[in-house]
């Protein structure tokens, strides 16, 4: 409780009195902590100075002259000192994050002395701020102030002897003299000023070395305006800001302007973090042509990832925690970088596009379009490694944006995750979806225009707002859109007690509801827990044109996001709640087998989002049951729906039973969601009004998931059999050749035809098959030979044509 965190030493005073110390980034622990100013201590990092926990500093030889503590009330916790900033110290009721003594010249050693801070940065050099009543500005190095006083950096010795940048930086991931006052001189290769960085990168001639980084991040939120290729003379405090090298300057010149920057040196992935490290703060440029990968930070923070080639989740191609799986994660990360845009911001106006233009309508990027000499700066950021651009990067669209997917057949499915789909715009308690009607026009503009280009007989829906109302205003849009009643919803009330939940809509036309629709939950199976998974809907739809029944069953399974207790991620690919997931599909499949909709069982399409790529535990049971992941057998190894950390799979499913199977015509996911940045939606929350603006009711970023579409053939193909001749004559008790012209078509592929029958009716009648286009016959009187033909389609589908031939007059 008592132990030594840190020990901070302070130099002569200056002349008025004061001595200042800078801290490292993380110096000091977030939640109770305490600061003692002391003299003669002569202890070291870790000690305890309160080995019984009473709460009082044991003996030990030194004298504190005055403390300040901020205890959260964690269990346990204790505070040292007189003054001990507590929960409602000053009438709030959660404890301080920050305080500031109060500058009225008065110490009571009491909490009077204090007032919570804020945490807009006010008085830190760049900005300003608003001072909370009472609160001190950040002045280090001189008295408390109620004024923010932006104070510019002094100017620094042109002439003023300098030690290399690599020297700085050193070999190895962190400086070697952190905490050391250094002079460097260089010219400046990236000015980040403006945008939250308040600073630039500066790099020397250097050293010789390759395992030293010859350039360097200078902080100087007050310092001087500089430009890309100025020479600077920076005088300043080393120190590493969560993982990258920086100087905080202290004084600051140009020294000549108008300086040739160095050759950018080429970083290739894949590359090693010692690769990287060696060129942070350099210079770089990125030569290959590299895909986009990773977008989801663009619209918040103009951030992209980029890579060789479009990268698999793990557990969508291998086996989860086998080597081979493990060995890809590690290639997936030796194989990429952040393209980012020199600025910290949040919702940064305007988004740059990674070809240097304004992002917008007609300047936008698709997952896997190509990058290509990339060049800037190397820095690490918030943990990942970034190139911070200095110009414009070459571009290539080679994802263009595809068409609605031909699946064939005559009776279409598709599984649509409408993000949310909320009737009850901006309410209170578990609210998702659209804050503001504006926001929910967008949204369901843009669902509808994706619903009515699919244009599919029966839509699964998922995370649509479990209300009983959500669905059936979702159909009213859609068919205005359609200018007719095209579309109708199954009612089933609401389902479960999560705030979303599964429904289907269909084309009366096309489709009729066989029986009542089932529901499988906690109550029916155990195994199926419904405080995590929604609840599994099921419907059987006859096909109207040819009787032909479907049972399709919705999912949306638990996610990997969020614990679930006694599930935990194991570590092995597929996340939190693999054992929830597996058993709910134990359970469902179970369920299935016993036809709970009162249609036959095998004919079943399970669509929906399972939380679960393709080769992780769940999917094996459904697989192993005898269902066919249809996404795999028809797209291959590499279909996709979704993309997650820049890294491609499938959750969303279509597993047809083994009687369904054989009518499958086509399935695949329509590539317009995923693959588009998040800055196209329709949310508002965040973005600034020119941002607002990028939108378009098309279907493109309708949600985060692609739909899935599947086709299915059940109309059998037409067959028309002529025989030649009809009629034998003379009847002279010899065998008579007949020939069969068949003519057979369906709109599903080739289609096959073979004589199965052929019989003889008649004394001493006989029939002798040659092919399925030829036969002899012995012409006897009154005999009547009868062929049967069979056509089957690619589906499965027959049909069959009897043709006769008779022997007499």
């Amino acid at each position: 409780m008592g132990a030594v965190d840190e020990i901070i030493s302070f130099g002569p005073a200056d002349d008025s009195g004061r001595s200042l110390a800078w801290l490292p980034a993380n110096a000091l622990e977030n939640g109770t902590v305490s600061l003692l100013l002391v003299t003669g201590f002569g202890g070291a990092l870790g000690d305890d100075l309160d080995a019984d926990n009473d709460g009082v500093i044991d003996a030990a030889g030194f004298e504190i002259l005055d403390s300040v503590a901020v205890e959260d009330g964690g269990p346990g916790d204790l505070a040292y000192g007189d003054t001990v900033l507590t929960e409602q110290y000053d009438g709030l009721d959660f404890p301080p994050g920050g305080a500031s003594r109060i500058p009225d010249g008065a110490d009571t050693d009491s909490t009077a002395d204090w007032v919570r801070n804020d945490f807009d940065r006010a008085g830190i050099p760049g900005f300003a701020g608003t001072l909370a009543t009472g609160e001190a500005a950040n002045t280090p190095g001189a008295p408390n102030s109620l004024t923010v006083v932006v104070v510019p950096l002094p100017p620094a010795d042109c002439n003023a002897a300098t030690v290399s940048i690599a020297s700085v930086q050193g070999s190895g991931d962190a400086s070697p003299v952190v905490g050391s006052s250094v002079e460097i001189e260089g010219v400046v290769v990236g000015d980040f000023q403006d945008g939250g960085f308040d600073g630039y990168y500066v790099q020397d001639a250097g050293d010789g070395d390759p395992a030293t980084s010859d350039g360097i991040f200078v902080y100087a939120p007050n310092g001087m305006a500089v430009a890309e290729g100025d020479v600077v003379h920076i005088a300043g405090v080393v120190s590493e800001f969560f993982g990258m090298t920086e100087i905080t300057a202290t004084a600051n010149s140009v020294c000549e302007s108008g300086a040739a920057l160095p050759p950018a040196a080429e970083l290739t992935l894949p590359a090693t973090p010692e690769a990287k490290e060696a060129l942070e703060g350099m210079r770089v440029t990125l030569p290959q042509d590299l895909a986009i990968l990773e977008y989801f930070n663009f619209g918040r923070y103009n951030e992209i990832a980029l890579g060789t080639e479009r990268q698999m989740q793990p557990t969508a191609v291998h086996e989860p925690g086998s080597p081979e799986a493990i060995a890809l994660d590690e290639a997936n990360e030796a194989n990429r970088i952040t393209l980012d845009d020199g600025r910290s911001i949040e919702n940064p106006d305007p988004a740059i596009h990674p070809n240097g233009e304004v992002f917008g309508l007609d300047n936008t990027f698709r997952g896997g379009d190509l990058v290509t000499d990339a060049t800037g700066v190397l820095d690490y950021r918030f943990d990942l490694w970034r190139v911070q651009p200095t110009q414009g990067a070459g571009y290539e669209a080679v994802n263009l944006r595809p068409e609605v997917p031909e699946v064939g057949g005559n009776f279409s499915v598709s599984s649509f995750n409408v993000l949310n789909y909320f009737t009850s715009i901006g309410s209170g308690g578990d609210f998702r979806g659209a804050n503001t009607q504006e926001e929910f026009d967008r949204q369901e503009a843009k669902i509808v225009a994706a619903l009515a280009e699919i244009d599919a007989d029966v839509f699964g829906l998922i995370e649509i707002e479990n209300n009983d109302e959500a669905v059936f205003t979702l159909v009213d849009a859609l068919n205005d859109e359609l200018g007719g009643d095209v579309y109708a919803a199954l009612d089933t009330g609401v389902i479960g007690t999560d705030v979303i939940t599964t429904a289907f809509i269909y084309k009366p036309s096309e489709v009729e509801l066989a029986g009542d629709f089932a529901i499988l939950d906690e109550s029916v199976d155990p195994r199926f827990d419904t405080d995590l998974n929604r609840p599994a809907l099921a419907q059987t739809f006859a096909d109207v044109e040819t009787g032909e029944e479907v049972t399709v069953v919705v999912n949306h399974l638990k996610s990997k996001g969020s614990a679930c207790a006694g599930d935990p991620d194991t570590e092995d690919g597929q996340g939190n709640c693999n054992l929830t997931r597996e058993a709910a599909a134990e359970a469902m499949v179970d369920w299935l087998a016993t036809g709970p909709t009162g249609a036959e069982p095998g004919r079943d399409l399970i669509i929906g989002d399972l939380n679960s790529y393709d080769k992780e535990d769940p999917i094996d049971v459904l697989t192993e049951a005898g269902y066919t992941d249809l996404l795999l057998a028809e797209q291959g190894e590499n279909a996709y729906s979704y993309v997650f950390d820049g890294q491609l799979g499938y959750l969303d499913y279509a597993l047809a039973g083994p009687g369904l199977l054989p009518k499958v015509t086509g399935a695949a996911a329509w590539a317009i969601n995923a693959d588009e940045p998040s800055l196209l939606d329709y949310d508002m929350t965040f973005k600034k009004d020119a941002q607002d603006a990028i939108f378009a009711p098309d279907p493109f970023r309708s949600s985060d998931h692609d739909p899935v579409l599947v086709g299915f053939d059940f109309i059998p193909p037409e067959l028309s059999v002529t025989v030649d001749p009809e009629v034998v004559f003379p009847p002279n008790a010899k065998w008579r050749t007949v020939t069969f012209d068949i003519d057979a078509t369906d709109d599903s592929g080739e289609v096959s035809v073979e004589l199965v029958e052929a019989t003889a009716e008649g004394h001493k009648a006989q029939v002798e098959v040659i092919s399925d286009t030829e036969a002899r016959v012995l012409a006897r009187l009154g005999a009547v030979y009868t062929f049967v033909f069979e056509a089957t389609d690619p589906s499965g589908n027959t049909t069959t044509q009897e043709v006769t031939v008779t022997v007499g007059p």
